[in-house]
């Protein structure tokens, strides 16, 4: 992503005026962030939904650093899939061939007894991948227990996952990194991300500079190990995100477009958490919610981020989204901004928080092709929904994270409509669409073209009739247009020989 310059920086230079600001702000509430309550998490409890037939803003073009002209992407589409059920999703798994993947892992877990660690279920799970096709991720955690020393205070989930503590020993920590980066690079493994989510409590028991000590020594013994790994940041939260993207327009003096941007990125989600997501109609309660101790550290731990990403510690950029795709546009320009020219983002968690949400499975699908269609056009090239197929058996009780499958790996519309894009975009070349009042991707392979597209007026554009175009809802049998081609809010994929502005030209 090229960075935009602000306050008479240069491209290419040093750290924006913005990006100066922000780390100045690190230092006057690193305090106050430590003493943070409970903190927030994505886990449930957004709040109503919107209108389904709601418009999306465009893309803007380019953002994310878009892949240049001719560079094909094997298959950006993927997603992340608790691996026990592995036999139940693999022939679903196979039509996501070519994409990425990721598991998280533990020092604690892996090496419970001190001299005696066990990677057997890695081991499991690098190798399944591999025979899938799909590249694996490592995320390493180190967890708490005699590595790190002190209690848990959180603990998660029927694996019983605990929050992560500073290591004792840096330099065991960097030899337990190398072992594993040693261990999976002949699985083709190359991206290591270092925890999760630490601007969240429940995940980091550390400072901002303890997070900062860490990484660097990891990113130190990972690249010792295997010279052609990247180091991955831990995933700010789609919250986190959030309140960056209003901060941001904050400080770059455009309340009125930060407060419209806030409301549109936590539509589901304002009221849902007490004071951390308050409703908002005005900078001066925007400012205020910021300013509360939770927003206040995820506002460092993403400064923290961004000065790692700025040092080039961090080579990937590691993305978090589970909101409404109307807040996709503003996202966008964030990374854009805020992310060094060259450093590729990836969006490791993309899915759909919504509790109670409305039971229409076009609607939640039509929602994810918006959300991983403007991801891709804007040029993140990795794009994992999580989860492939909700855990019902999960606390919540819920499906407060909608799955593309059901339960026991029965493909939904969602599902149908993923694999449709992994299909069109597998070895193509990705480009935005924003024309003739639409806006979505295409996929080039060739001759041909492959538009995922949709109305952003909440109306319909008509397609006159073409000869060889085919065209009709995404994941279903695509047919030859014998008239017109309606295409209003939901998205329709087009498939013509010839480039994207030729098979949208007979729009008048």
């Amino acid at each position: 992503m090229n960075r935009v310059p602000r306050g008479g920086a240069t491209p290419g230079g040093g750290p924006s005026a913005r990006r100066v600001g922000r780390r100045a702000l690190l230092a006057g509430v690193l305090l106050v962030a430590l003493l943070a309550g409970a903190a927030c998490s994505d886990d449930p409890a957004p709040g109503p939904a919107p209108s389904a037939t709601a418009p999306s803003a465009a893309p803007s073009a380019g953002a994310g650093g878009t892949p240049p002209a001719g560079e094909a992407v094997r298959n950006p589409f993927g997603a992340h899939w608790d691996f026990s059920r592995h036999d139940q999703f693999v022939p679903y798994l196979e039509k996501l061939t070519g994409s990425a993947t990721y598991h998280e892992l533990s020092w604690c877990d892996i090496e419970k007894t001190q001299g005696s660690p066990d990677f057997s279920a890695v081991d499991q799970i690098a190798e399944r991948s591999r025979k899938l096709g799909i590249t694996l991720h490592l995320k390493i955690r180190t967890g708490v227990c005699w590595a790190t020393g002190g209690t848990a205070q959180f603990t998660r989930g029927q694996a019983n996952k605990t929050e992560s503590a500073m290591p004792r020993d840096l330099a065991a920590y960097q030899n337990f990194v190398r072992t594993l980066v040693q261990r999976y690079a002949p699985y083709g493994v190359r991206e290591y991300a270092i925890e999760n989510e630490v601007n969240a409590q429940q995940y980091w028991a550390g400072s901002p500079e303890d997070y900062r000590r860490l990484v660097t020594a990891a990113a130190e013994a990972i690249r010792s190990a295997d010279p052609q790994a990247k180091v991955v940041d831990s995933g700010i939260s789609s919250v986190a995100y959030g309140m960056g993207v209003a901060d941001r327009l904050l400080r770059a003096g455009q309340p009125d477009q930060a407060v419209a941007a806030y409301q549109a990125y936590f539509q589901r989600r304002i009221g849902t958490r007490g004071r951390l997501i308050p409703p908002v109609n005005d900078p001066t309660a925007l400012r205020a919610a910021l300013d509360n101790a939770q927003n206040s550290r995820n506002l460092a731990y993403l400064a923290v981020t961004e000065k790692l990403l700025d040092d080039r510690v961090v080579d990937v950029r590691q993305l978090h989204f589970y909101e409404h795709f109307s807040g996709v546009p503003a996202l966008l320009d964030y990374l854009r901004a805020e992310t060094p020219a060259g450093v590729p983002v990836q969006a490791w968690e993309v899915g759909q928080f919504w509790k109670d949400g409305a039971d229409d499975a076009a609607a939640r699908g039509d929602e994810m092709v918006k959300v991983v269609s403007q991801l891709v056009a804007g040029g993140i090239r990795e794009v994992l929904w999580l989860p492939l197929a909700y855990n019902p058996n999960n606390r919540a009780g819920a499906e407060v994270r909608y799955g593309l499958l059901d339960p026991d790996g029965t493909q939904r519309q969602a599902g149908a409509m993923m694999a449709a894009l992994a299909a069109a975009a597998r070895d193509a070349t990705v480009e935005p669409v924003n024309a003739k009042g639409l806006t979505g991707v295409a996929f080039r392979r060739g001759a041909e073209s492959t538009l995922v597209v949709w109305s952003t007026t909440g109306g319909m554009v008509s397609l006159p009739a073409s000869a060889g175009v085919t065209g009709g809802p995404v994941g279903a049998e695509s047919a030859a247009r014998t008239g017109a081609l309606p295409i209003g809010p939901s998205p329709v994929l087009l498939r013509a020989k010839g480039d994207p502005a030729s098979v949208l030209a007979p729009i008048r």
